[in-house]
């Protein structure tokens, strides 16, 4: 038999060793309340993120951790998941590269680091395929041996679809963490590292994090890609409204002390937050996509938050390019002036038609707009629309039209019309499916009209011109008449002025000696001399037509001169200085470029410039200083010469007559009448004009164009 007796000793002295034994004991348990708690802290904290975190034990990666977040996005619960194999949960996330990704990190123990990377992934009843920007980190044991992965993600699918459609943004950060508590010192060991680990996780996370703790909001913990946003700026330690005093009076403000107060979280897309990048940088419009957690002590009081931000500025100052260039393609369409439409599916229900298509169709755009495109045109069946759309739609190759007929109801009427327009296919961005059909359209009906009629008119003036070929054949053959005659008549001008000039100086000579012979008594009779002076009279008007017809036949010898480039302003000098004008006006302006040169026979060049300016010189009002203005200019096509000045002026009547043989308009000054009839010719000879604008006792310009 046994018998076992116990003795109370609780009230009897304990030994030293009995008594540091307890004390030791003592301390753990404190030791293993206080990691117990920061262990149920951790894991309220990880429960309550907004970001998917799981751990994986063993070489089969058993789940052992994954939150709501994670669950969430697996499309699994708890109980399906727990202690299981991850691929044998999901075995459509086991891609060879995937596979490779958690043995690689389990075998070497070196952290992986992926984004935006692709996974297929079965939940809510289809398969689809996941984008994630993630960490993989080995998770010891407290002698280093690996024991599984934690894991740290966030699902980027949204971001990266919007990226690829027009950077419509979604955002989630998801995080994976687990911590094992270790027996005594070991476990703190172990909670410490798991911190580390944490903070790690959090500095390598693919946003913006940080947290603030207490009631003045203070940075607790900042990681890199928070501290990047605000180079320079010193955020660790500092209160929120020190650290970025800009955001004081902000409305973001009440944001955050409604998360502190109540413990709501707050999510937001594209939150506008007017911010200065740094210390000394103006303040900027930044946008964030945003959430705030409220962080919970062991008590179950908030003590501070921690802000998960992404900054989407960029994406967002894109999507509102594209708006904007999009409402500007749209008053393209809108304000086009051809006819513009998308129809789309196999019914063709009309998607887009702007104005011009419309007023074609004559429809408004209210009624056309959502419907089917052989409803609203039901007379367009039938004519051949529905094979063209259907073989565009078909075979994706554009169909181009030339002016196609149709008949159309519109305004009360049915009309033929005919049209140009193209086909082009509609092909959708994901699958490249052909799924509607824009047609660019313009109506020539006008067109085809008139060039029928157009071609009827042709073939009646192909007998006009028949006839008048023959026309044209009567009148070259009376050119060829005329100017047979006008070199006839040239020749007669200068055979007679030079047959006359002989006689007339013998007219004169015996004149001459008339008056040395005769007496002076008989040249003294008032008779004799009255006679003499009207012979003297006769023969310098003799002389004075013989030397005009003499220049007027030179005319036609002229138009056959050489030419060459001569410089004008010289001309013009040399010519002011034959008149001296300076002595015979009050002022004299010449403003002709050196460089301005004209093709023409240097002679009758001088001789138009000459007859120009002595007009202006002789023909000046005797009730004012005269003034003579010379102006040249370089044009594309020609050369331009100007003589302007403030003479006698002369009225229209005579501006009509100015250019006309024998003309003298003032007789009171000496001439021919022939200077401007030689100046018009010579010029309009070497492919010129000449041109005058006067007013009776204002003065007279005349304008010289020379072809270039």
């Amino acid at each position: 038999m046994l018998v076992v007796s116990f003795t109370d000793t609780s009230d009897q002295n304990r030994s030293p060793v009995e008594q540091a034994l307890r004390e030791s004991q003592a301390r753990e348990r404190v030791i293993r309340r206080e990691l117990e708690h920061q262990r149920n802290e951790l894991l309220r904290f990880v429960e309550q993120a907004p970001a998917a975190v799981a751990v994986y034990s063993g070489p089969e990666y058993r789940v052992q951790l994954a939150n709501a977040a994670t669950l969430a996005i697996w499309g699994r619960s708890l109980p399906e998941v727990l202690h299981r194999p991850v691929f044998e949960v999901m075995p459509e996330t086991a891609t060879p590269d995937v596979v490779a990704i958690f043995n690689q990190v389990y075998a070497t123990g070196v952290p992986f680091t992926s984004t935006e990377k692709p996974t297929y992934i079965e939940r809510y009843g289809r398969r689809e395929v996941v984008y994630w920007n993630f960490v993989f980190q080995p998770q010891r044991q407290s002698d280093g041996s690996i024991s599984g992965i934690l894991s740290l993600g966030t699902e980027v699918t949204a971001q990266v679809q919007a990226r690829q459609q027009a950077q419509q943004l979604n955002q989630q950060l998801e995080a994976h963490v687990q911590q094992r508590t270790l027996e005594a010192q070991a476990a703190r060991a172990e909670a410490e590292r798991q911190r580390r680990q944490w903070e790690e996780l959090f500095r390598r996370a693919p946003a913006a994090i940080c947290i603030f703790t207490g009631p003045d909001w203070v940075y607790e913990f900042v990681n890199p890609i928070y501290q990047a946003m605000f180079p320079g700026r010193e955020l660790l330690g500092k209160r929120l409204v020190d650290a970025l005093p800009e955001l004081a009076d902000q409305p973001l403000m009440d944001i955050l002390h409604h998360v502190y107060t109540t413990g709501q979280p707050f999510q937001g897309r594209e939150v506008l937050v007017p911010l200065a990048r740094t210390a000394e940088g103006p303040v900027e419009d930044i946008y964030f996509d945003l959430t705030y957690q409220a962080r919970f002590n062991e008590e179950g009081q908030i003590d501070g938050f921690v802000t998960y931000a992404y900054d989407v500025t960029a994406q967002v100052l894109a999507r509102r390019d594209r708006e904007m260039r999009q409402e500007q393609l749209n008053e393209l369409f809108e304000q086009a002036p051809v006819a513009i439409a998308i129809f789309r599916g196999p019914r063709y229900v009309i998607e887009l038609a702007n104005p011009a298509v419309c007023a074609i169709w004559g429809r408004t755009q209210a009624q056309a707009l959502g419907t089917p495109l052989f409803e609203l045109l039901p007379e367009a069946a039938g004519q051949g629309f529905e094979e063209l759309l259907d073989r565009v739609m078909a075979t994706g190759q554009p169909y181009v039209a030339h002016e196609l007929p149709s008949y159309i109801n519109r305004h009360g009427r049915r009309d033929l019309v005919y049209w140009n327009f193209v086909y082009q296919p509609l092909r959708e961005t994901e699958n490249d499916e052909i799924s509607a059909v824009t047609v660019v359209a313009t109506e020539v009906t006008d067109q085809v009209l008139a060039r029928q009629q157009v071609h009827g008119l042709n073939q009646e003036l192909a007998s006009i011109n028949a006839e008048l070929r023959t026309t044209n054949d009567e009148l070259h053959n009376t050119n060829a008449q005329l100017t047979r005659s006008n070199v006839d008549l040239d020749t007669f001008v200068y055979t007679a002025s030079h047959d006359l000039k002989a006689p007339i100086a013998n007219i004169e000579g015996i004149l001459l000696a008339l008056r040395e012979q005769l007496p002076a008594a008989v040249q003294q009779d008032a008779w004799v001399a009255q006679l003499l002076d009207m012979l003297q009279t006769t023969v310098a008007r003799f002389q004075n037509t013989i030397a005009q017809l003499t220049d007027v036949s030179k005319l036609q010898m002229a138009h056959a001169g050489p030419t060459e480039l001569v410089h004008l302003a010289a001309v013009v000098a040399d010519v002011c200085q034959d008149l001296d004008l300076q002595a015979c006006t009050a002022r004299l302006t010449v403003e002709v470029p050196p460089d301005v040169v004209v093709l023409f026979h240097p002679a009758n060049l001088r001789s138009i410039v000459f007859n120009l300016l002595s007009n202006a010189a002789k023909y000046s009002s005797p009730n004012r200083p005269a003034q003579v203005h010379v102006r040249a200019e370089r044009r594309p096509q020609a050369v331009v010469l100007s003589i302007r000045d403030n003479g006698l002026g002369m009225s229209e009547q005579q501006q009509t007559q100015l250019f006309g043989l024998f003309q003298r308009l003032h007789t009171h000054v000496e001439g021919t009448g022939v200077g401007l009839y030689i100046v018009k010719r010579l010029i309009e000879n070497a492919g010129g004009s000449i041109e005058v604008a006067s007013q009776l006792d204002v003065g007279t310009c005349f304008t010289v164009t020379f072809p270039a």
